[in-house]
């Protein structure tokens, strides 16, 4: 049985370390002595450089200036993501953080413009989101909360920054709040004999540091939940086969673009993100249908300037722990699975699975239910963001490779059937429990791939064809003059925390 916890270890650093030890550091507020040990020597994958808009929750949890924080990670601001040849070709659609239109009566408005779309006379579906109307000319302004009825005052965003600033601005925060950092790589794990929990690792150097809870951020390794723990791990590469990855930061381009860009190749995507300072790159692919040098090839030849480092190549398989709290230890980050970095989730994955363990917290012998409840929301979360990412590449019409003939054929999930079976029945969709991806998230990756619905709600019929083109035609043109008033994305920035010297 777990004795009270009185001192918690944080293996590995990184995103994941650092954000896990600035969380408790700043609300266990020296209640328990908490110490992380990381090597200089092991370097970060640092894929995970866009957002969500939940990450500014994570920030304002800590008491974080969003200025300042975008300032010293040299960060832009991120409307959504661009996604390109991904249902066919030449086509691209934008999935917006935010609202759509704005309902009539009981139904959604995409509902009005599925009846629209029936006869030939919609609105393009961006125009009626002020999230997606402003990428196209790269207009960005933080909501005006004080204007709830207008479109400015929905404007939801998050950030692109570069992680590795991010992990060494809370590694402050953190030690600035009693958090000890140990330098070292871990050598050996040691578990109890009698009840098979951790007790302690030993550095490479011989020092052992003891501790009654662990939380491993060793990255892929998984040093204590995997490699001493033997926790196992579920394969999900049957459904999302790429498993590799090629990243090289590039120049900063003259197209500074407040959204991230998904541009799909003939064997898997790549990936855009303009910093401050520079542009994140990646060519995420599986080796089943491409070789490595033809990945590089291709992302290579596809950058916005030129290439400021070697690239970083990165090996992984989809999936998760089978239980990502394995008795004292909890796995946060990649030690606790991995899902690529699509809809770029590897950042919140990482703030949610620490606040889950803020309010499941064990105290000494009350543990088993916490830990319980803990894997279950874990396994919920991890599975509904695993099933809007498969849908990306199953909901396409490409033809053109292999890879996609696999993709667009390919069983999935029944828990995902369920949902584009719904949406292409009447374009409904339904939010389960507290999953991440809200019904706007779902209508707008289900349309953008092609899959519209064989007809609407019937309630659409209350309403005449006349007032429901009006309905529409009103907002995508009030839309666009919010859009007009909105300054550009660099010139915005540039005003309030601009990072370059």
């Amino acid at each position: 049985m777990q004795q009270q916890i009185k001192k918690i270890l944080i293996v590995g650093g990184g995103s994941a370390g650092w954000m896990s030890a600035a969380l408790f550091a700043k609300l266990f507020k020296g209640l328990y002595d908490i110490t992380l040990v990381e090597s200089e020597e092991i370097g970060t994958i640092g894929v995970g450089e866009a957002t969500i808009p939940a990450i500014k929750k994570f920030n304002e949890l800590l008491g974080i200036d969003e200025d300042e924080f975008l300032r010293r990670t040299k960060g832009s601001f991120k409307l959504g993501i661009q996604f390109v040849d991904w249902w066919r070709q030449g086509e691209s659609y934008i999935h917006g953080f935010g609202v759509i239109g704005q309902d009539l009566g009981w139904l959604r408005c995409h509902q009005y413009w599925l009846r629209l779309r029936e006869l030939g006379r919609a609105p393009a579906f961006a125009d009626l989101s002020i999230n997606t109307a402003a990428c196209a000319p790269n207009k960005f302004m933080r909501a005006r909360p004080e204007m709830k009825d207008s479109p400015l005052g929905q404007i939801a965003h998050a950030f692109h920054f570069d992680a590795g600033l991010y992990a060494r601005f809370l590694r402050d925060f953190a030690e600035a709040r009693g958090v000890t950092r140990v330098e070292g790589r871990i050598g050996k794990v040691t578990l109890r004999p009698d009840d098979g929990y951790v007790k302690s690792v030993t550095l490479a150097d011989g020092r052992e540091i003891a501790a009654d809870f662990f939380i491993d951020c060793s990255g892929f390794r998984g040093l204590v939940i995997e490699q001493a723990l033997l926790t196992g791990y579920e394969d999900w590469s049957h459904w999302l086969p790429c498993d590799r990855a090629i990243a090289v930061p590039c120049a900063r381009g003259d197209n500074f673009t407040p959204y991230t860009r998904s541009t799909a190749h003939c064997a898997g995507w790549q990936w855009r993100i303009p910093l401050q300072h520079r542009t994140g790159n990646g060519h995420v692919f599986s080796s089943r249908f491409m070789e490595e040098a033809e990945a590089e090839r291709i992302l290579l030849s596809n950058l916005d300037g030129e290439p400021l480092s070697e690239p970083n190549r990165v090996r992984f398989v989809t999936g998760k722990r089978r239980k990502l709290w394995n008795r004292n230890c909890v796995s946060i980050g990649l030690s606790s699975g991995f899902l690529e970095p699509l809809e770029s989730t590897s950042l919140h994955l990482i703030q949610s699975a620490a606040i889950r363990l803020v309010r499941l917290f064990p105290d000494g012998g009350n543990e088993a239910a916490n830990r319980e409840e803990y894997n279950r929301q874990a396994d919920f979360e991890y599975e509904r963001i695993r099933d809007f990412i498969i849908l990306h590449y199953k909901a396409t019409e490409r033809d053109d490779s292999p890879f996609w003939n696999h993709c667009r054929t390919m069983a999935v999930p029944e828990t995902l059937q369920r949902k584009i079976d719904l949406f292409a029945a009447n374009g409904r969709i339904f939010r389960e429990d507290e999953e991440l991806f809200a019904e706007e998230s779902w209508i707008q990756v289900l349309i953008g791939q092609g899959v519209i619905p064989r007809s609407h709600d019937p309630l659409v019929r209350v309403q005449p064809d006349t007032e429901i083109e009006h309905y529409l035609s009103n907002i995508a043109q009030v839309v666009a003059k919010c859009v007009a008033v909105m300054p550009g994305h660099d010139a915005y920035l540039d005003r309030i925390c601009n990072a370059t010297p």
